[in-house]
């Protein structure tokens, strides 16, 4: 945002003169707390919050720290007391040319009203500037409106200053998210998710509150269910749901119910979530952790859309029972109604209208019935978009084709158990499963956006995770979920940056490149997303 300060009518005469003080605005300086507190008077200071992004650039060889051209930049201690000289030496001058009749208490009477007036003055234009910067929708931090000593010279007009913040325009929005950190690794990446989220939010203008509640083997551990009420209802009334990960080997011998895998299972029935989006994008900065040849892995970018609520997951009759030979045995469900396939084909298509209008249906329509219904509803939904070009693929030719020639894919549609098995492939052609994000979306209510990877727990608590997959899950949560492109686009840059300078945890790390935890890939994410702060006001000659 950027908007150019016009001139206040309190400056337009050139001859009006403020005979107490002259007002400046401290916005910046390199002087520690000691010598600024020596240098104004205390007496003198009114503290008036401003952006902490406010800061002044420097347009010549010292910084300014004057703003709307109410004073020159700051002099030097030299520099004042010469100033003060002269205009001692100018007071007693005038004073000695008054006329005899003139009597000290009627000429000390005077300069008491004349001191009044410039307190009034100054008081007006103090209002006026705390509203300016109301108007501009500027998030106040700190900063201070202090009194020089009276300064003689007539005040000039006022200068232009170019003003640039990092809050936007709009009015600031607020959105409720809740935080699912779930076992393992979870709280690790969710804690450095939720403070890139937070301070790149707080650059465009935005808050959030958080309510963070517990899932899968955190939530058995704690009320005995994988998904407790609560949690459910909670999730159900935010604007978008970020989740860790879930699972673990303390958990392996439950019974089924009793599983976290259950818990995910409900969570995402209950927000009634069904199109999973993963991105898989080889990145330039770690095209050398790919294990493909670098010919085949570079310029890959891909997106995998996952039906995520029906299927042989979700399809009944399942459970347990006996055959004729008195054998025990298993049995799954694939199962898929018209309406299913309709929904995430035209998601589907709309994601493929969006990027480079391709897309692949992947099936097993030579053998299974579900997946006969699947490609001849998603032919008929073609007709709805002529300009995204349509073509289908059997499942185990797919597996082969991401690993042979990965780049002939833009974006791939199937079903449940498909999708899952193809987006994990999908993930090492990037290098690192812990580098991919995901974005589940309903046709309503929040979307629940969590990274791929699953809980690591012989890693967990060794600060060896890797967050970036969590923190590209929040951009996708501001993109998809809330609809904050700008501030999504903002975390993805960040990322960029932390890459480009070499850092990398140990599933992407490489000869060559800095090796670092999950804590200190988090707090670079953090200075790059902090690097983008615009100046916040340049001088114009």
């Amino acid at each position: 945002m950027e908007c150019l300060f016009k001139e206040l009518p309190q400056f337009a005469e050139r001859k009006r003169q403020i005979p107490s003080s002259r007002l400046s605005v401290s916005l910046s300086s390199s002087q520690s707390p000691a010598q600024r507190s020596r240098r104004r008077s205390p007496s003198a200071t009114l503290q008036l919050p401003v952006p902490r992004s406010f800061t002044a650039v420097q347009p010549s060889s010292r910084r300014c720290q004057t703003l709307y051209g109410l004073s020159s930049p700051t002099p030097t201690v030299e520099e004042r007391d010469s100033q003060q000289q002269q205009t001692i030496l100018r007071i007693l001058t005038s004073s000695s040319a008054a006329p005899s009749s003139c009597s000290e208490r009627e000429r000390e009477r005077e300069r008491e009203r004349e001191r009044e007036k410039g307190k009034k003055r100054k008081s007006k234009l103090l209002h006026q500037m705390a509203a300016c910067f109301h108007q501009l929708n500027l998030t106040p931090i700190r900063s201070a409106f202090h009194s020089f000593q009276s300064n003689p010279y007539p005040i000039p007009k006022c200068a232009k200053f170019r003003c640039r913040s990092a809050t936007i325009s709009n009015p600031k929005r607020s959105y409720n998210i809740t935080l699912l950190p779930g076992d393992g690794i979870g709280p690790e990446v969710i804690s450095i998710a939720k403070d890139v989220l937070s301070l790149a939010a707080s650059l465009e203008g935005i808050e959030f509150q958080f309510q963070e509640m517990p899932v899968g083997g955190a939530a058995i551990d704690s009320v005995g269910v994988p998904l407790p009420d609560e949690t459910l209802s909670v999730a159900k009334q935010s604007d978008a749901v970020l989740l860790g990960a879930i699972g673990g080997y303390k958990w392996d011998k439950n019974e089924k119910h009793l599983k976290p895998e259950t818990g995910l299972l409900l969570l995402r029935a209950g927000l009634e979530v069904f199109a999973n989006l993963r991105p898989a994008t080889v990145l330039p900065q770690l095209i050398d952790a790919s294990t493909l040849k670098k010919e085949v892995a570079e310029g890959v970018d891909l997106m995998v859309v996952r039906e995520l609520t029906g299927g042989i997951y979700f399809g009944k009759p399942r459970g347990f029972g006996t055959n004729e030979k008195g054998e025990d045995i298993g049995f799954n469900t694939e199962l898929y109604s018209t309406t299913e396939v309709d929904r995430i084909a035209r998601i589907a298509f709309e994601t493929a209208r969006k990027r480079r209008g391709k897309l692949c249906s992947v099936d097993k329509a030579n053998v299974l019935e579900a997946s006969i219904l699947w490609r001849k509803r998603v032919t008929k939904i073609a007709s709805e978009y002529p300009d995204v070009e349509l073509s289908h693929m059997y499942v185990d030719n797919a597996a082969m084709q991401l690993i042979r020639n990965p780049k002939q894919f833009d974006t791939i549609v199937t079903n449940n158990i498909f999708g899952d098995i193809l987006s994990d492939e999908a993930s090492m052609l990037t290098g690192s499963i812990g580098m991919l994000p995901s974005a589940s979306l309903g046709e309503s209510g929040p979307g629940l956006f969590e990274p791929i990877h699953g809980s690591a727990p012989d890693i967990a608590g060794q600060d060896k995770a890797n967050p970036l997959a969590t923190i590209l899950s929040v951009a996708m949560l501001l993109r998809y979920g809330l609809g904050e492109e700008h501030t999504a686009k903002r975390i993805e840059d960040a990322v960029l940056e932390t890459l480009n300078k070499g850092f990398r945890t140990g599933d992407i790390h490489s000869t060559g490149k800095m090796l670092v935890g999950c804590k200190a890939m988090g707090e670079e994410v953090l200075r790059s997303v902090d690097s983008q702060r615009p100046a916040a006001v340049s001088y114009q000659n």
